[in-house]
């Protein structure tokens, strides 16, 4: 039976919905408090670190919970719990002690931290694995509509709510949620691995297990510095609009509540989008367009209206840049150990959040409340930079977009592929840029390739980009010829076979060379090939791609009497796939696959010349 979202929605907006509503109440009656502009700054990051320090501490003591007790326990108890603390932060209030204050907003973090875990694993409990982005979008459009609500409600209640009203409306809340919580159903996948509730070992542990599964950590860590952003950001608007524009508590509250909103729709929208094109792949696009706006805030003059459309633009983008990084985690983590990844997750998050807050307050007191939006702006430059280079997905989707800008690709035979097989995949080589299309057209298949080990020093990018691969060194043997050089080519052929036999699949050029004539492939007395295949484990299969249209191309040989420049080449085609590109055809290319298991195995009974001449008649046909 197909579970309901509603229950679990309704559960995480008025829990959301009560902590903004503290949070907001509490920055605008301690502005009040204070008169001091550095003062209420100081204490606007204090309110906001003391919201996310409970998630640092106690992200591990959350996921023990989730062993311990069904999921939809750990969530109703948290929501049972928040009146008690509600009913704290109204005798604060009633008596303006700030100190008690901040006690029930530290106390309402620690329970949003203990069924945070819990709330976020049942999305793949009740919908399953074919209704995830959909949940994952809506949990995340319910959250930050919990922040409009949480925000604007309490905007209006301090300018025109009577006390009784403001303050008792965090019971009021507080009591719905109880509700929503007794009514989620869920078919629950409970976990029996019982972690350190120490949050620095934890924290260690959970690093190490996450390393196993590609591409997570880099995913974890670029999802940290969103929200460490957003809590920057949503504490920098409140002492923006007081400080700089001049806004009383309700039009502050309204920004806030128009960047809620636009973030909102951001994640309902790429939830939408993600479940038909791999959204992740424009995080490089979506974060450079945030990082472009912020610093479009910072430098140019603007008035109420104009800032918070800004602002809404930049939150609606940063929906969509969250959104797939969220769906991410749940499609690379699966079973029990997600609900160890979530809080480790958290952990990670919410220290970035901790150190926001604390940066916020830094920056405020010695540069002023506008020296936060160029911050923003790079780390949104750099952190979506920096995960498309760990992210082997990402780099392809990069690759795909930039290549199919200037050439038509026609694949042919691509069924050779069935995936979970492990295959040794030998193209020909007509152009420099011909590896990054192959392995593009290819990369869903997880194919380590082979690269000169020259380009692992080369520069920052270039190392990356390989070790993201999990490429293989080969050894370069031009120039000085080393006893550990040869060594190294020797021991080449047992690296390879040996990743063969471990099920990874491994491409290598056979040739090792670019073609010198059109569309002609010379061997000449390479022997990695004939080595590899002659040792080949007997469940691999063998894949030739043969590749035509290059030659003519700056990429190729064609009239040349060495290979092109990479870094020449490379600037060049950079300003023609700007300038010159869009306005000519572009580049057939045509790539065929073929199974050559069985004819390989035979050809490897030959003499290494004639399995040579036998791949070339196969690659010039």
């Amino acid at each position: 039976m197909q579970r309901s979202f509603l229950p679990l929605y309704l559960t995480n907006l008025f829990s959301v919905v009560n902590t903004n509503y503290l949070q907001v109440l509490a920055s605008f009656v301690a502005i009040g408090w204070l008169a001091d502009a550095r003062a209420q700054s100081v204490y606007l990051g204090t309110i906001a670190g003391a919201t996310v320090l409970p998630y640092v501490l106690c992200s591990p003591l959350a996921d023990r919970l989730t062993v311990l007790f069904p999921k939809r326990t750990v969530v109703r108890l948290a929501m049972l719990a928040e009146l008690p603390v509600m009913t704290l932060a109204i005798a604060g209030f009633g008596i303006r002690s700030a100190p008690l204050v901040l006690t029930a907003v530290l106390l309402n973090g620690l329970l949003a931290a203990l069924f945070s875990p819990a709330k976020y694993a049942l999305v793949r409990d009740i919908g399953g694995e074919e209704r995830l982005s959909t949940g994952m979008g809506g949990m995340d459009g319910v959250t930050f509509l919990g922040v409009m609500v949480g925000t604007i409600a309490a905007s209006l209640a301090v300018d025109f709510a009577l006390p009784s009203v403001r303050y008792g409306a965090l019971a009021g809340f507080a009591a719905l949620g109880l509700v929503a919580a007794w009514t989620i159903h869920a078919d629950e996948v409970r976990s029996r691995h019982f972690r350190s509730i120490d949050p620095v070992r934890f924290l260690r542990r959970a690093y190490r297990t996450a390393k196993r599964y590609p591409a997570l950590n880099p995913v974890v860590f670029a999802l940290s510095a969103f929200w460490g952003s957003a809590t920057m950001l949503q504490v920098g608007l409140l002492a923006y609009g007081r400080q700089v524009l001049a806004l009383d508590a309700a039009h502050t509250g309204a920004i806030l509540c128009a960047a809620a909103f636009s973030i909102a729709a951001g994640q309902i929208v790429a939830g939408f989008i993600d479940r038909r094109r791999f959204l992740l792949g424009a995080c490089l696009l979506t974060g450079w367009l945030a990082a472009a706006l912020l610093l479009l805030l910072y430098v140019v003059p603007m008035n109420a209206p104009g800032f918070a459309i800004t602002v809404a633009l930049v939150t609606f983008d940063l929906g969509l840049f969250k959104l797939p990084l969220d769906t991410e985690i749940q499609k690379i983590v699966r079973g029990p150990q997600l609900n160890t990844m979530l809080a480790y997750f958290n952990q990670v998050s919410f220290l970035c959040m901790l150190a926001a807050s604390g940066i916020f307050a830094l920056l405020s007191w010695l540069a002023g409340p506008r020296a936060f939006l160029p911050l923003l702006a790079l780390v949104f430059l750099l952190v979506p930079a920096a995960l498309t280079l760990k992210h082997h997905k990402l780099i392809l989707a990069l690759v795909r977009g930039l290549l199919h800008h200037r050439y038509a690709v026609s694949l042919e035979g691509l069924e050779a592929f069935t995936p979970g097989r492990t295959y040794l995949v030998l193209p020909n080589h007509p152009a420099m840029v011909e590896p990054l299309l192959v392995m593009m057209e290819l990369g869903e298949f997880d194919i380590r390739p082979l690269a000169d080990e020259q380009f692992f020093h080369a520069g920052i990018v270039a190392p990356m980009v390989l070790a993201t691969v999990d490429a293989i060194a080969v050894p370069n043997l031009h120039g000085h010829r080393s006893a550990a050089k040869v060594a190294a080519a020797r021991g080449l052929t047992e690296t390879v076979v040996r990743a063969l036999a471990s099920g990874r699949s491994v491409l290598f050029y056979p040739s090792g060379h670019l073609q010198t004539e059109a569309d002609i492939e010379d061997l000449g007395n390479r022997q990695l090939a004939y080595n590899v295949c002659s040792a080949l484990p007997a469940d691999v299969e063998v894949i030739g791609v043969r590749t035509r249209g290059f030659w003519g191309s700056m990429w190729s040989r064609c009239g040349r009497r060495r290979s092109p420049g990479f870094v020449s080449t490379l600037l060049k085609g950079a300003w023609l796939w700007f300038f010159v590109a869009p306005f000519r055809p572009k580049r057939r290319i045509d790539i065929r696959l073929e199974n050559l298991t069985g004819r390989v195995r035979e050809w490897t009974k030959l003499p290494r010349s004639g399995f040579n001449r036998r791949l070339e008649l196969w690659y010039n046909g």
